[in-house]
C-alpha cells in the first residue's frame, strides 16, 4: 500500500500511534525495571543487614570467648569474674537475639544449614562454658585448664569458624545480589538506549516520511498556485493521490479549469462588448448630428412659422377691413337703389341722388383700389409662404380679378352718372337702365362682401392653426434639443463603455490559456464602425427654409443639456466628442436618403 494513498489523518495516527507505543513499551519496561531494582535494592539490603548481623555475632561470640578464656586463665583473681561475668551475659543475651533474627530472616537452604551447625556448635560451646564456671567456682584450676585445652578452646575455634562461614555465606550473597542489581541496572540503561534511538529513529524516519508526504504535494499546489497567480491557465493540474493533498490538487485543477472557462467566456463577453459598444457609439454620433441638424431644421422651420403667423394676422386684419368696405358698399349700393327708384317721381332727386352716387363711386373706387392692392400683397405673401401659400394666392387672384371689376364697374357707373347728369332730359328714360345697372352693382358688392366674409373666416381659421402649428413646431424644437442633449449623453455613455470594455479586454488578456487567443478587442483594427450611418448625411426638403443660416447659429444652447451632470457622472472629456461633431462638412444636408439611414441605425 503507497504512502500517497494514506489520508494524513491515518498518516499521523500511525506515526504518533507507533511513537505513543514505543513511548508505552519503553515506560512499561522502566516501570518494570524500578520495580525489579526496588526489589534488588530491598534484597541487597536485606542481605546486608543479614551479613551485618552475621557479623555482630561473630564479634561477639569472639569477644565472649575473649573474656572467658581471660577469665580462664586468670585463676584466683574473682575480680575478673565480676566483672566479665555480667559482660558475658549480657553478650550472650544480645547473641541469642542475633541468632533469632538471623533463623528467621534466612531462608535458603545452605544458610538453614549454617546456622544449624551454628546452633549446635554454640550449644556444645555454652555447655562447656558452663562447666568452666562450675569449675571456677569450685576452684579447680588443673580441671579448668584441662576444660580450656580441650573442650572450650576447639568448640569455641569451630563455633567461630561457623560463624564466620555464615558471615562469608551472607556477605557472598549481598555482594551477588549487589552485582546482579548493578547488572540489571546496566541492561535497563541498554535496553532503554535501544528504545530511546528506536523511538528517535521512527520518530524522525516518520516525521521526515510523513513531512515529504505533505510538503512535495503542498509545493505543487503552491507551485499551481502560483502559475494560476501569474494568470497562466494553459496548464493541467492532475493527481492520483487518494489524501486531502490529492484532493487540494484535484480542486486547484477544477479551479483552474473554472477559471479558464470562466476567463474565457468573459474575453468572447468583453470582445461582443467592445464591438457593440463601437457600434453603439458610432451610432450615437450618427444620431447626435443628426439630431443637431434636426434640431436646427426645426428651429427654421419655428421662425419661418412665425414670420408666416405675423403676415397670415395681416392678412385676417386685411380681410376684416374689406369685410368691413365691404358692407359699407353693400349699404351705399342699397341706398343707390333707392334712389334710383325715386328718379323717377323727381329729376331734382335724380340729380342730388347722382352727385352723391358720384360721391359712392369714388369711394367704391377707393375700396375697389385698396381692394387691389391688399390682393398684391395677399399674392406677394402668398408667393413667399411657397406651398403652403397657393390655396390663399389663388384666393388673392379671385380678389385682384373681383377688384378690378369692381374698380371698372365704378368708371362705368361715373360714365353713366355723369351722362345722366349732363343729360337730365332723358335721364327718365335711362333710369330703367340706371336701376338695373345699380341692382347689379348691389349684387356684385354682396357678392365681394361674402367673398371677403370667407376670405376673412378663412384666415381666422388660418390664423388659429398656423398658431397651433407653431406652437406644435416650439414643442418638437425642445423636445429635439432635449433628445440632443441625452443623445449627447448616450454618446458619452457608449464612449466610456467602450474605454472600459477595452481595459476589460487588456485585464482579461493577461490570463494564458490554452486556446488559441485571438486580437485584444477594443483596438481600432479590431471591428469596423458602420460606415454607411456616419457617411450618409440628413434629409435635405426641397424648399429652403426662411432664415437658415440666422437660425442655425442658435443651435448651441440646449436647455436639456443641464441635466447631464446630474445623469452622468463620467469625466466631461468623454462629453466633448459629440458636440463638437456637428462643426464637421461631411455631415451637412445632401442627400434625402435620410429616413433609410435612420431604418438602418
Amino acid at each position: 500500500m503507497k504512502l500517497n494513498n494514506l489520508r494524513i489523518r491515518t498518516r499521523l495516527l500511525l506515526g504518533f500511534g507507533l511513537v505513543l507505543a514505543l513511548l508505552l513499551v519503553m515506560v512499561a519496561f522502566s516501570v518494570t525495571q524500578l520495580a525489579r531494582t526496588q526489589a534488588n535494592l530491598e534484597a541487597t539490603a536485606e542481605y546486608g543487614r543479614r551479613a551485618n548481623l552475621a557479623d555482630q555475632w561473630l564479634q561477639k561470640s569472639q569477644l565472649n570467648a575473649t573474656r572467658t578464656i581471660a577469665v580462664a586463665k586468670a585463676a584466683g583473681l574473682p575480680e575478673m569474674e565480676q566483672y566479665f561475668g555480667p559482660l558475658v551475659k549480657a553478650t550472650t543475651d544480645e547473641i541469642t537475639t542475633i541468632q533469632k533474627q538471623l533463623e528467621a530472616a534466612i531462608t535458603s537452604d545452605k544458610g538453614r544449614e549454617l546456622m544449624a551447625l551454628i546452633g549446635k556448635q554454640r550449644a556444645e560451646y555454652l555447655e562447656h562454658r558452663a562447666k568452666l564456671q562450675e569449675l571456677f567456682k569450685a576452684a579447680d584450676q588443673p580441671a579448668v585448664e584441662t576444660l580450656l585445652k580441650e573442650k572450650l578452646q576447639p568448640a569455641t575455634a569451630s563455633y567461630l569458624k561457623a560463624m564466620d562461614e555464615l558471615s562469608k555465606y551472607e556477605t557472598q550473597l549481598a555482594d551477588g545480589r549487589t552485582a546482579q542489581a548493578a547488572a540489571d541496572v546496566q541492561m535497563a540503561k541498554m535496553t532503554m538506549l535501544v528504545l530511546v534511538l528506536a523511538s528517535l529513529a521512527v520518530g524522525i524516519g516518520g516525521a521526515v516520511v510523513i513531512t515529504r508526504s505533505v510538503t512535495q504535494p503542498i509545493g505543487e499546489a503552491v507551485d499551481v498556485a502560483r502559475v494560476i497567480a501569474g494568470n497562466d491557465l494553459s496548464h493541467t493540474v492532475q493527481s492520483d493521490r487518494k489524501d486531502e493533498l490529492g484532493d487540494l490538487l484535484r480542486a486547484l485543477g477544477q479551479m483552474q479549469t473554472s477559471l479558464r472557462q470562466m476567463v474565457g467566456q468573459v474575453r468572447s463577453a468583453t470582445d461582443s462588448i467592445s464591438t457593440a459598444s463601437m457600434e453603439i457609439a458610432t451610432g450615437n454620433q450618427d444620431l447626435s448630428v443628426r439630431t443637431e441638424q434636426t434640431a436646427s431644421n426645426l428651429q427654421a422651420a419655428a421662425s419661418s412659422m412665425e414670420h408666416l403667423t405675423g403676415t397670415v394676422k395681416q392678412s385676417a386684419d386685411s380681410a376684416r377691413q374689406a369685410n368691413q368696405l365691404a358692407a359699407s358698399a353693400a349699404e351705399v349700393a342699397a341706398r343707390g337703389g333707392v334712389v334710383v327708384s325715386k328718379v323717377v317721381s323727381t329729376m331734382d332727386d335724380i340729380n342730388n341722388s347722382s352727385k352723391k352716387i358720384s360721391d359712392i363711386i369714388g369711394v367704391i373706387d377707393g375700396i375697389a383700389f385698396q381692394t387691389n392692392i391688399l390682393a398684391l400683397n395677399a399674392a406677394v405673401e402668398a408667393a413667399r409662404a411657397g406651398e403652403q401659400g397657393r390655396g390663399f394666392a389663388v384666393v388673392a387672384g379671385e380678389v385682384r380679378s373681383l377688384a378690378q371689376r369692381s374698380a371698372q364697374a365704378a368708371k362705368e357707373i361715373k360714365g353713366l352718372i355723369g351722362a345722366s347728369v349732363e343729360k337730365v332730359e332723358s335721364g327718365s328714360k335711362l333710369v330703367a337702365d340706371a336701376g338695373q345697372t345699380m341692382q347689379e352693382i348691389v349684387g356684385s358688392v354682396q357678392r365681394v362682401t361674402d367673398i371677403i366674409g370667407e376670405i376673412t373666416a378663412a384666415s381666422s381659421e388660418q390664423s388659429d392653426g398656423i398658431g397651433q402649428v407653431n406652437s406644435s413646431v416650439v414643442q418638437l424644437d425642445q423636445m429635439t434639443q432635449q433628445n440632443a442633449a441625452l443623445v449627447e449623453q448616450s454618446a458619452a455613455a457608449a464612449e466610456s463603455l467602450k474605454e472600459q470594455a477595452v481595459r476589460l479586454a487588456q485585464v482579461v488578456g493577461t490570463f494564458r490559456l490554452d486556446v488559441p487567443q485571438g486580437p485584444v478587442m477594443g483596438q481600432p483594427a479590431a471591428t469596423k464602425p458602420t460606415a454607411p450611418a456616419v457617411a450618409k448625411p440628413a434629409p435635405k426638403s426641397d424648399s429652403k427654409p426662411v432664415g437658415t443660416k440666422p437660425v442655425a447659429a442658435k443651435a448651441e444652447p440646449k436647455p436639456a443639456a443641464k441635466a447631464a451632470p446630474k445623469t452622468d457622472t463620467r469625466p466631461e472629456p468623454a462629453l466633448a466628442a459629440p458636440v463638437q461633431a456637428p462643426a464637421q462638412p461631411q455631415f451637412a444636408p445632401s442627400s434625402s436618403q435620410g429616413d433609410d439611414d435612420w431604418e438602418t441605425f
